[in-house]
This record gives structure tokens, sequence and C-alpha cells, in this order.
């Protein structure tokens, strides 16, 4: 086998936790090429890992016929697909496109159809985390270990593709040596619980306060919708980044900045994977509790509400409780223990 087509068709974030997939594959089987089949806004992140040697767009090949479909998946000459994000579409094609080996999990009915190597697998339930359910999908080609989160870790990589623009390079380098540039996500576009604009615009005034130099980052969309906070804690922002950066630049300048706050949304996930500080804000909830989507990589870390299950949130997830019972003093003492550690390795 030489050429694996790796399936994920959600988002960023989820695309992350994918290429250790992707990674592992090149361990199992040297010199082997994979293809990630994923949507547009996902794109840069498969060309920034270097376990990934080509993007084939999902978005694009929904608007060809099925015939050309066909000859796009058969071009491929893929020797197995993973289907880690359940598709029926994509599972029906890769069935028609005569890919040999068909991954699937057993769970969906669509697989028992179309795939010819099922996994058994239930994610809702399970105490692993995103990335070890997802590996599970290569137990058909031989790979049945049950590896620790810190090995998975290791394979969480992403390596900026294009280099920072200048004005952005010098925004970031206005800064004296004690400074940190935080960047801030304060919206996670209905993937997450949301800690709150209240406590981001507290983090954002008690890093000022500490000497800190504070952007803010989100789509044009959420730049809008944050235009009356935004003017409220302008005097605080180094810089408002809303809707200003493609993705390939938000790679770029994640990676030249020293950390970001965000609850698990892709941004958060990003900079876990480039090797940034990472602190994602999470509820204790099953399924979406830090067990199951925690970041990944060398300086990852959550805080999460001491609770055994927040089930009084279930019913109205907007106002959340424990999610925003941590608090902004608890964020700027690990970011501040960030600083302790850089001026110690310094």
């Amino acid at each position: 086998m030489k050429t694996f087509l790796v399936s994920r068709t959600d988002a960023i974030g989820d695309v992350v936790l994918t290429l250790p997939v992707c990674g592992q594959l090149k361990l199992l089987v040297p010199g082997c090429r994979v293809v990630l089949l994923g949507r547009t806004y996902t794109q840069a992140v498969a060309e920034a890992c270097p376990w990934v040697d080509a993007f084939l767009n999902y978005d694009e090949l929904k608007l060809l016929t099925e015939k050309e479909q066909l000859t796009r998946l058969r071009a491929l000459r893929a020797d197995a697909v993973l289907h880690i994000f359940p598709n029926k579409h994509l599972a029906r094609l890769a069935r028609k496109a005569s890919i040999p080996i068909r991954i699937g999990t057993s769970s969906r009915w669509f697989h028992w159809l179309t795939c010819n190597r099922l996994v058994r697998l239930s994610r809702r339930h399970s105490p692993l985390h995103e990335a070890q359910l997802n590996l599970m999908l290569l137990q058909p080609l031989g790979y049945e270990q049950a590896p620790a989160l810190a090995q998975v870790a290791e394979l969480v990589q992403l390596q900026p593709m294009e280099a920072l623009a200048p004005a952005w390079q010098q925004l970031l380098a206005a800064r004296s040596p004690q400074q940190f540039n935080i960047i801030l996500h304060p919206r996670s576009r209905g993937s997450a619980r949301e800690w709150g604009l209240e406590h981001f615009g507290k983090l954002a005034q008690l890093l000022h306060q500490a000497g800190h130099r504070v952007f803010v980052t989100g789509t044009a969309a959420e730049g809008e919708e944050l235009r009356p906070w935004l003017g409220t804690h302008a005097a605080l922002l180094a810089g408002d980044l809303t809707g200003k950066l493609t993705l390939t630049q938000l790679l770029a300048f994640i990676a030249a900045a020293d950390g970001l706050v965000a609850a698990s949304t892709g941004p958060l996930h990003l900079a876990a994977a480039l090797g940034r500080h990472a602190l994602g804000l999470y509820p204790p909830m099953r399924p979406i509790h830090p067990g199951r989507w925690a970041p990944l990589g060398l300086h990852a870390e959550y805080l999460v509400f001491d609770r055994p299950d927040c089930v009084a949130c279930r019913e109205q997830p907007a106002s959340c409780t424990c999610i925003k019972a941590l608090t902004p003093s608890q964020v700027l003492g690990r970011i501040l223990k960030w600083q302790r550690l850089s001026v110690a390795t310094s």
C-alpha cells in the first residue's frame, strides 16, 4: 500500500486532531503518500501538516458530476480510504471508485454497505481523547496499539507555510522583552461552550495591567458581532484582527505570538499544534469535556471547573455556569506562569 486517503470533512479543530492518523500512517508505511480529503476552510491546515502530501477539496468535488467525481478519486490510485468523519456520499463514492480497502466505523449503517473493513467504535461514551479514537480506524491496517496521549500529541504538528505579512510582523515586534503577545479568541461559532465577553474583557484588563499585549481574533462576522465590545475595550488591545487574516496568515500570526486563550475552538487546536502556549477553557460535561477535546501540543493545557458533570447546564447551554465559574484571575495565573518559564529558560 502506497497511497492513503484520509477523509475528515468537518471543522478545523477536528482536522487538527486527525493529524496523528496521517503521522502514524507515515510510520506504519514508510514512504507512503497521504491525501487529506477535507473542506475548503481546512485546506491551509492540511498544507501546513508535514504528514500530508496532498489535499482533495470536498467542496470542489461536490460541484462535479458523479462521473467526474469518480474520475478524480480513481486518479489518486488510493490503496485505502479511512472515513474518520462519516460521510454517506463519500462512503458510497469510494465504493464505486473501487478503492481496495475502505475503512469505517460499524456504528454507521451506510458503512455496512460501502466499507469492507469495519471498526467497532463508540465515540460518545468512550473515555479516550478524540485523537486516540481517530487512531483506532488504523486497526485494519495492523495498528492495534493504545498509545498514551503524550505519544499521540507528538504527531500533532503544524508548520506555517506562508511568511507573516510585514505589517503583522512589525505589530508583534513592538514589544519589550518582558511583554507577551497574547491572543484572545472569544467566539466559537457554536462549536463549544463560550467563556463570555465579560470574562474576556476582564482578562484583557488584567493582561494590560500586567504589561502584556492583547490581540483579538475571529471571523469577519464575529468581528461585526463583537464591534461594541471591541470598541469598549479598544484601549486595552494591541490589535483587533477579526476578519483581517486568512487562515494561512492566522497560522503564521499564532506561530509568531506567545500564546492563545480560547474555548474548544479551531484556533486553540492550531496554537497547540504550532507549539505555542495554548490554554483551553472547558466545561466538565461529557462529551465536550477536555478528556475528549483537550488541545494537544508541547505547551497545550486547559482549565475546567471541578465538578463531575454540569448536568444543570445541558438545558441552557448559552448560560453554562460551569465554564463561567473559571475566573479571569485563574487564566492570568497560567499566563504569568508561561512568562516565568520563558524567563527561566532564556
